[in-house]
């Protein structure tokens, strides 16, 4: 789309009701509170992890059979998604946005994948949501910790 995406959130923000991960965007708390305070690269490189956990959760239930039918549908929606987000990515965000309307995934170039092919695009979006939640917390773990300067002159932080 035409609108700089500046950070992954999409305007639900879980972590004010005291989760550890956004069930929006899929960051962990502590990287919402930093995400501006990190440069450019760092911000880049964590897109990148995200839309890796993305494609690697949504793979178990979807394949993408037409990549310019799903970015059109997306377009034609007004559903938000960065020029270089890989098509699986983009299709959690259809589904997240279009979950209770949509009636056939193959209309918007996405072709449900074993137990899934069952699912309505809500069932789908449920069950992929939630084992994304999972994924996601576990890379939360897996992030490194920050430290601001003024860290050094808190007692206990090398005084």
């Amino acid at each position: 789309m035409n609108s700089h995406i500046a950070s992954p959130c999409v305007g639900l923000c879980s972590t004010t009701l005291g989760d550890s991960v956004c069930r929006g965007c899929q960051r962990a708390d502590s990287e919402i509170g930093e995400w501006f305070e990190l440069t450019a690269e760092q911000r880049a490189e964590r897109m990148a992890a995200l839309d890796a956990l993305r494609e690697r959760v949504a793979a178990h239930f979807l394949r993408v059979d037409d990549a310019a039918s799903l970015e059109r549908q997306m377009r034609r929606h007004r559903i938000r998604f960065r020029p270089d987000q890989p098509p699986l990515s983009r299709a959690i965000e259809l589904l997240r946005v279009g979950r209770d309307r949509i009636r056939d995934l193959r209309c918007y170039g996405l072709e449900p994948l074993g137990a899934a092919a069952g699912l309505t695009a809500g069932e789908l979006h449920a069950h992929l949501n939630a084992r994304l939640l999972e994924e996601a917390d576990r890379r939360r773990l897996d992030l490194p910790v920050s430290r601001s300067p003024s860290d050094d002159c808190r007692p206990g932080f090398g005084t």
